[in-house]
């Protein structure tokens, strides 16, 4: 038997690396092309959650400055109130000798309540109504014959709201 001479050629190994490092090269550029596809599609994912969290926070930045613009009076008209109660205790008191005092009290009381009503305050209408303690701050409570109980029967100071906030509870007496 006579051993075949080969082709010097065809057992060269020079000619067969250059194929396998171009697909080598082939398979290495794919595998970065999907890697890097991939990485991309994650950050524009990332992107996208990033736009979405700064339009909720402008978004809740702006409502929270319309609601402090909104009620933005709430303390002033609160020590408003006081003084508007200080007003109608002195009015209270009204003798002959003091008639023309009280007068000039009026007119103050009036401004003041003027005041609050062009600056959404309401007073909170509370006698002979079902209490409710969103509205009505239960001081007192007492059994009167003829009325149910949980209704109030006397209103102690008057409640407010400012536009759709309570600015202070009525205190009341309710029934038992």
């Amino acid at each position: 038997m006579e051993k075949v001479k080969e082709h010097p050629l065809e057992n060269d190994k020079n000619i067969e690396k250059p194929k396998m490092k171009k697909e080598k090269k082939k398979d290495k550029s794919e595998e970065e092309i999907l890697k890097l596809k991939e990485l991309l599609g994650l950050e524009k994912e990332k992107s996208m959650r990033i736009q979405a969290e700064m339009m909720n926070f402008k978004r809740r930045k702006e409502e929270e400055v319309t609601t402090l613009k909104k009620y933005a009076n709430e303390d002033i008209l609160k020590e408003l109130l006081q003084v508007s109660d200080n007003f109608d205790r002195a009015l209270m008191m009204e003798t002959k000798e003091n008639a023309e005092f009280l007068k000039g009290f009026k007119m103050v009381s009036t401004s003041i309540k003027n005041i609050l009503k062009n600056n959404g305050v309401t007073e909170i209408e509370a006698l002979d109504k079902e209490f409710d303690p969103r509205f009505h701050q239960a001081v007192l409570t007492e059994a009167k014959k003829g009325v149910k109980e949980g209704i109030v029967i006397e209103v102690l100071q008057k409640g407010y709201m400012y536009k759709d906030r309570v600015l202070r509870p009525s205190m009341v007496k309710v029934s038992e």
